[in-house]
């Protein structure tokens, strides 16, 4: 399958990389900094561009992968082309693409979290992918499938709630991480005294409905030890964090 990338981000960088690994053609790809699609292109074995004009109509497959309050554009910008638009967000929905087409349009969204600098491996990732027409939609399962074992087919609608829920999963749980770090780092202590913690509160949702792995003062919400706790916390807004959450644990521990 010959594709066209619009986007040079975390997201388009990892997928494009698993689909020319997968023996896709990454024909061309796209951002408005020549440097950062350059950066990409080098290793798909693509034509960087940076004007949205040099974009090629002959590709089966148009990626766009960039943020989303620039999707909307973008679309508005994009010259005619042959093939399928796909966006790769969580959030938007799928028919955001009729601005600038009528038909061979959808979605494909892989649940991970992504960095340039660190691999993953997309057998394992979720990818879920959703299609105007049966036409399109075969066509992102068969491309989703040559990268993953587990496909998945989700409407716009049901895809808002799935992103909601990634990101108490992964964004905010990764911001507790940094308000840790902080506090230790505060008292020069190593944050990596937290990792077998951190390893061992994963594993156990791993194996254990999340709501029952919880341990920790506010699930019984000890007033005593929480109030010391608050007492240490110098900033306002994680001192505020730390009391709605723990008022939110008990409440769901109940």
């Amino acid at each position: 399958m010959r594709i066209v990338f619009i986007g040079s981000g975390n997201v388009a960088t990892h997928l494009s990389v698993a689909l020319k690994k997968s023996g896709n053609e990454i024909i061309q790809v796209y951002s408005k900094t020549l440097k950062n699609a350059k950066l990409l292109a080098s290793q798909v074995e693509a034509e960087p561009i940076d004007n949205l004009k040099s974009i090629k109509s002959n590709a089966d497959l148009y990626i766009f992968s960039v943020k989303d309050d620039m999707l909307s554009e973008i679309v508005k910008l994009m010259p005619a082309t042959d093939g399928i638009w796909a966006h790769t967000s969580g959030s938007l929905p799928m028919n955001l693409f009729s601005l600038g087409r009528s038909s061979d349009y959808g979605v494909i969204y892989p649940l991970q979290t992504f960095s340039k600098s660190r691999f993953v491996d997309f057998q394992g990732i979720p990818v879920f992918i959703e299609g105007d027409s049966n036409h399109s939609q075969h066509i992102l399962d068969s491309m989703a499938k040559s990268i993953s074992g587990n496909v998945r087919l989700l409407d716009s609608d049901n895809r808002r709630y799935l992103h909601l829920a990634a990101v108490f999963a992964n964004n905010f749980s990764n911001h507790m991480f940094t308000l840790a770090s902080e506090i230790l780092n505060s008292k020069g202590i190593s944050f990596d005294v937290l990792k077998p913690l951190i390893m061992e509160t994963a594993a156990k949702v791993m194996e254990m409905e999340p709501r029952k792995a919880q341990t920790g003062p506010a699930i019984r919400y000890d007033e005593k030890v929480i109030q010391k706790h608050m007492d240490l916390i110098q900033d306002g807004d994680t001192k505020e964090i730390y009391e709605l959450i723990s008022k939110s644990i008990n409440k769901h521990s109940k």
